[in-house]
């Protein structure tokens, strides 16, 4: 057969190949550098699993002085949302995704869309044709599915291939009555593979794995022209010049056929490497994480609870290599851009999310922060999610970075805040607004007579700490409490408890609380009509 003639004759307006080769050179890369995308449907937002599909190109290309792009797949038109392509966009810059070539970003490589690119595949099928590799298919959906049923009744293998490849054979002329008589038709490969001979492949993440070829003449082009994602990604990586495909490891099957694209064109295959998904334990068994299961799954979570998207992106770094964790822990000053990540450090069979990993993670990161930060974080935060706790924030700037900063600057800071969410709690107690009830139970030693003792005739906020603490052990023994908790431990007969439970006392009744940060510090924040109104409460509250 003449197969330039039956490209023509398939695709007369097509152009040649040539000009989408030399319209798209091969970039001009230097040693090492890698080029990765993230290349996702437009058919609904993204999610925890897709946003760690983003995260592994992102991080590979930019480590390596490369480039990052966004390509949207979206020749399933069926599936696709409203403003799709916008959401995913959104998205990824919120999480702070430097994307240095996509939809609204057009490099040289573009269009980034792909039913933008229908010419294009066009072109490259009409090649695939007019060298002998791939041929129109007349079949019906109808004669296709018959097919299926007799292959499942004589427990033949399903697919369009070998006997049952009917339009495999056609002649010229009978392909040109077929076109003549209008009669639609898809572009399949024309595979030369062996099912039952087997080659080796090589996994960046997975490592080495045996497959059987493949013989399945699969559809290249659909009869609308636009094509399924194996053609178009083949195309498009090419053209792209992508060094390394990332993807989710439900491709893996379908290796023996894309690398069979590949080596149809003659092009050199980029390295690949699938990616496990993102898992969750639920009782004694691990599933998949479900982003209609799991309300962790979806991005907007984190933002509604407050966590930091950089907090985020540090857990996801620990996902993508299980030994980041240990290095950001001994290198506090240092940040992702500093590790280097390998691809055979990730997991094979699935990350494990782990959303309380997540939660002291992030309270590691705020514990670096600074209060001014957190304070114009949180404000930030607040006047999208809690406008009352907003206004409070707004009138009392200097009191809540002046609670933020208690065991900050220390080589072991607080890690009681996760999220900006938690800000409001941690701080509720420092308002008379917000302040409200106690939250511990009556104990035998709590005693009002001690706080009014206590301040009136001993707390001096200009005290240092040493004398402020001081005074509170010269207070205990007038009340039948030990100076020392030594003494206490020794004699605990003697006394109703230590200079630990007046410190208790004292704590609970101004905050409510019987953990608060150090509270020489808290007591700074309130003046003195607040403590005596706390006093006042403290004393109705035991009286009930």
């Amino acid at each position: 057969m003449d197969y330039k003639k039956l490209a023509d004759l398939l695709f007369p307006d097509a152009k040649d190949i040539s000009y989408y080769l030399e319209k798209y050179p091969k970039r001009e890369k230097k040693d090492g550098e890698e080029i990765l995308r993230f290349a996702p449907s437009p058919t609904g937002f993204i999610h925890m699993g897709s946003l760690f599909a983003a995260f592994v190109p992102e991080i590979f290309s930019h480590q390596s002085n490369g480039k990052f792009i966004l390509r949207i797949e979206d020749t399933d038109q069926k599936r696709e949302i409203d403003n799709g392509i916008e959401n995913i966009i959104r998205d990824l810059k919120n999480y702070k995704f430097i994307i240095d070539e996509s939809p609204m970003n057009e490099g040289k490589y573009g269009p980034y869309i792909q039913t933008k690119r229908k010419e294009i595949y066009l072109s490259f099928a009409k090649y695939l044709v007019s060298i002998g590799k791939a041929y129109p298919c007349f079949c019906s959906e109808e004669s296709i599915q018959k097919m299926r049923e007799t292959q499942q009744e004589k427990k033949d293998r399903i697919g369009y291939y070998g006997k049952y490849a009917k339009c495999r054979n056609l002649t010229y002329e009978e392909i040109e009555a077929k076109i003549k008589n209008g009669d639609k038709f898809v572009i399949r490969l024309k595979s030369e593979g062996d099912f039952n001979k087997k080659f080796i492949f090589n996994d960046l993440i997975k490592g080495k794995m045996e497959f059987p070829e493949n013989d399945i003449d699969h559809v290249l082009l659909k009869s609308d022209g636009l094509p399924p994602y194996a053609f178009a990604h083949v195309v498009d990586d090419y053209l792209m010049d992508i060094t390394t495909i990332t993807r989710a490891d439900e491709y893996v099957s379908s290796i023996p056929y894309h690398l069979q694209i590949w080596e149809a064109f003659g092009f050199p295959a980029p390295q690949y490497a699938h990616i496990a998904p993102l898992t969750k334990r639920e009782g004694t068994t691990i599933r998949k994480l479900s982003k209609r299961k799991d309300p962790e799954a979806a991005v907007s979570y984190y933002s509604e609870m407050g966590i930091p998207v950089d907090a985020v992106r540090l857990y996801l770094a620990t996902l993508l290599n299980s030994d980041f964790e240990m290095w950001y822990m001994q290198n506090p000053e240092k940040t992702i851009s500093d590790f280097t990540f390998k691809f055979n450090k990730m997991s094979v069979g699935g990350s494990l999310f782990d959303l309380d990993k997540l939660i002291n993670i992030s309270k590691v990161y705020f514990s670096k922060k600074s209060a001014n930060d957190i304070y114009e974080e949180t404000l930030e935060y607040s006047k999208d999610y809690d406008r009352d706790f907003y206004n409070i924030l707004l009138n009392n700037k200097e009191k809540v970075i002046a609670f933020l900063n208690i065991e900050r600057n220390i080589p072991r800071p607080r890690k009681d805040v996760s999220c900006y969410s938690d800000v409001k709690k941690e701080t509720s107690y420092i308002f008379d607004e917000l302040f409200n009830e106690y939250e511990t139970p009556k104990k035998e030693f709590y005693d009002s007579e001690i706080l009014k003792e206590y301040f009136v005739n001993y707390y001096n906020k200009e005290d240092d700490k040493d004398t402020w603490f001081k005074k509170i052990k010269d207070l205990c023994p007038k009340f039948g409490f030990a100076s020392e908790t030594k003494e206490y431990k020794q004699n605990p007969e003697k006394y109703k408890g230590s200079v630990a439970d007046v410190c208790e006392i004292i704590r609970v009744a101004i905050t409510g609380r019987t953990m608060t940060p150090d509270l020489y510090e808290i007591l700074k924040l309130f003046t003195k009509e607040q403590i005596n109104e706390r006093i006042k409460l403290f004393d109705e509250y035991l009286q009930k």
